[in-house]
């Protein structure tokens, strides 16, 4: 009989409620045992990490992981930092943040715009501008920053009023040390200069939102790639199929990413990093750079 402890996940967020996609996705991964703790607060983070750790002896400790849920970005990085300096050697464990899959769904679609860019134009994110459409969400503020931190000029698209787009981006520059710009995206005629001059427009809004029409792509000198992580009819970008894996969106010279696609590669890398927790005698923090890296590994 094994004489191993069990693998044990403690599933911490500010939310109301644990994800029971998250919870699905770690015991498909290998977890034995998974706790939830909801309505966290970030003050709260040091005492549970602290029970997590000296509760289950050395051995025990390299058994233990820890999942960061919730829905703001900003809040997860800082519930990670904290998880960080709240474990005391050599009782440190595995923590991963990944709030509402934000973190490993921008990491998947920012490989699958990689491996685009490269297969079909012969090189990556490096000097290409990307306009992201719904920037001020936690997928599209993710997204922003891995290609702005992988050398993309990066600009977020306002919808609606600039304020919440240069509030974001300041934000995103100061903890990230990126340089994410701002460009007004509030009617059709400044979606479709905006899409002239791009080449990669990212769709992150809201589900059952079109943001972007063939209209306003079709004829644009430069766009390469348009990914849309919306399902939901109607679809952010029309003309990108929701299974669309780098297909050429009819009558453009466009490849798309659909949602569903995105989410096909975002599973395995949630996968795959839970993995990389379970795989033994090294603790690791993982966040949406992490889930990037991986993702270009496996999938680039």
């Amino acid at each position: 009989m094994s004489t191993e402890k069990p693998y044990v996940l403690h599933f911490i967020t500010p939310a109301k409620n644990a994800s029971p996609f998250d919870v699905n996705m770690a015991y498909d991964a290998g977890y034995d045992a998974i706790a939830p703790y909801t309505n966290v607060q970030l003050g709260e983070v040091t005492g549970l990490v602290q029970d997590a750790i000296f509760s289950r002896g050395p051995r025990g400790v390299w058994r233990t992981g820890m999942l960061i849920g919730g829905r703001d970005i900003d809040l997860a990085m800082d519930m990670l930092e904290t998880a960080k300096k709240s474990m005391i050697p050599p009782f440190e464990i595995s923590v991963m943040a990944d709030p509402s899959g934000a973190f490993t769904t921008a990491g998947a679609m920012m490989a699958m715009v990689e491996r685009t860019l490269r297969r079909n134009f012969g090189s990556d994110l490096t000097g290409r501008r990307v306009s992201v459409f719904g920037g001020t969400g936690p997928v599209g503020g993710c997204s922003a920053v891995i290609a702005a931190k992988y050398g993309a000029t990066v600009e977020l698209v306002a919808h609606r009023e600039m304020t919440d787009v240069i509030e974001k981006s300041a934000a995103y520059n100061k903890r990230f040390g990126t340089n994410i710009g701002y460009i007004d995206g509030s009617s059709d005629e400044r979606k479709k200069e905006i899409l002239q001059k791009t080449d990669v427009a990212l769709c992150c809004a809201s589900a059952g939102v079109r943001v972007i029409t063939l209209e306003q792509m079709t004829g644009s000198p430069t766009l390469k790639v348009v990914a849309d992580v919306n399902a939901v009819p109607p679809t952010g970008a029309e003309g990108v199929g929701v299974m669309a894996d780098a297909v050429q969106i009819e009558g453009t010279k466009i490849y798309g990413l659909g949602a569903l696609a995105i989410g096909n590669i975002k599973y395995q890398v949630q996968q795959n990093l839970f993995k990389k927790m379970l795989e033994g005698q090294a603790h690791v923090y993982l966040d949406f750079l992490s889930a990037f890296e991986l993702a270009r590994k496996d999938f680039g």
